[in-house]
């Protein structure tokens, strides 16, 4: 029996599909091949690993474009922070007049020509609301939504999730949020630190987007100051005359992660100082160890940490409270501002539509 006919007959006669469900899909199509969630750069490494075995693959993204978080989202100064030997995709190394930390723009470039170069071909305009996998027929049903909120089904042995961790903003809600009278964005929404010159800004959050666009903000005139109100491990880019990550992994081949941790923080400390004087208080656990516990990454400095030392970006503890054109903090002071910017990160949506 032809298995699209098969499964438009599982389909009229299932009790589970009702009216407001999506059993009124125009189109349910059979995918002989597996299918792969997210054109950005897991799934387009996973798509050419396939191909290069002779495995075709289909791709369904979201937006309108491959790496669109790096496209859409990311603000104009953002470099890779890895050397460019650890970013690269499977079978296509950087060009080799790539600098060692790539832009973004060479970053997205890369990958244009990495998708062009093995032939991939995405299905974009593809919001996946819900992938299930039926027992009764043994494949998984894929639903999607279109711009025009046309639904469609994909029918598929074999199912691929490459979306990443950073898919949705978080955006925390705070008290006053909706009364502050200046502007409040997420770090997707930031491109460039020149539109807020001259103003005061408040960057909530010091993870390495944090860091970066108070560095950045402070580079453009602007006079940032920088929530900090979690621990956080700040380590020098580089040591030694390598990469900080290049270093640690090929220390860990030889040594335990406690140890290699004691390392870092011995040089960070002989390289930057005692972070503790200017606000930035250590964690508990060393930064290998406390980002195989928590997923909490380090900060590679760039920059930042001179402004913070010189006191062009100034550090303040967690937020208490949003008035009309003031921020009030924990520890009592408050101070006005033109606008907020939360660097407070992403999540994934995997748990929201994968059954």
């Amino acid at each position: 029996m032809d298995y699209y006919k098969e499964v438009e007959g599982k389909r009229v006669h299932d009790h589970r599909f009702g009216k407001n469900t999506m059993s009124t899909l125009a189109r349910c199509i059979w995918v002989p091949c597996p299918v792969i969630i997210g054109a950005g750069p897991s799934g387009l490494a996973v798509a050419a690993c396939l191909k290069e075995r002779g495995i075709p693959s289909l791709i369904l993204e979201k937006a309108n474009c491959i790496a669109s978080l790096w496209k859409l989202k990311t603000y104009d100064r953002l470099r890779l922070h890895l050397p460019k030997q650890f970013c690269e995709l499977p079978f296509m190394p950087f060009p080799a007049n790539f600098p060692t930390y790539p832009t973004k723009t060479q970053f997205v470039a890369y990958l244009e020509s990495y998708k062009n170069s093995f032939g991939l071909d995405p299905v974009f305009n593809k919001t996946v609301v819900s992938a299930e996998f039926d027992d009764q027929c043994g494949f998984w049903r894929i639903k999607t939504l279109g711009l025009k909120q046309e639904e469609t089904e994909y029918v598929s042995q074999w199912l691929i999730v490459a979306t990443g961790e950073n898919a949705d903003e978080v955006v925390p809600r705070i008290d006053g949020m909706d009364d502050f009278g200046g502007p409040i964005l997420h770090t997707s929404s930031y491109k460039s630190g020149l539109l807020f010159r001259g103003k005061d800004v408040l960057v909530v959050g010091c993870g390495n987007s944090g860091m970066e666009v108070s560095l950045d903000l402070c580079n453009s005139n602007a006079r940032p100051s920088l929530v900090v109100r979690d621990s956080v491990h700040v380590l020098p880019q580089e040591m030694l005359g390598k990469s900080t990550f290049g270093l640690s992994m090929w220390l860990l081949k030889w040594f335990p992660v406690r140890l290699v941790d004691r390392f870092l923080l011995l040089v960070s400390r002989f390289m930057l100082g005692d972070t503790e004087k200017f606000g930035l208080h250590r964690p508990e656990f060393g930064p290998l160890e406390l980002k195989n516990r928590s997923g909490k990454t380090p900060v590679l400095d760039v920059g930042t940490l001179a402004k913070i030392k010189s006191g062009n970006i100034k550090v303040c503890l967690g937020i208490k409270r949003i008035t009309h054109r003031a921020v009030e903090f924990v520890d009592g002071k408050k101070e006005n501002f033109d606008a907020i910017i939360l660097a407070t990160g992403y999540k994934s949506n995997v748990p929201q539509w994968l059954k």
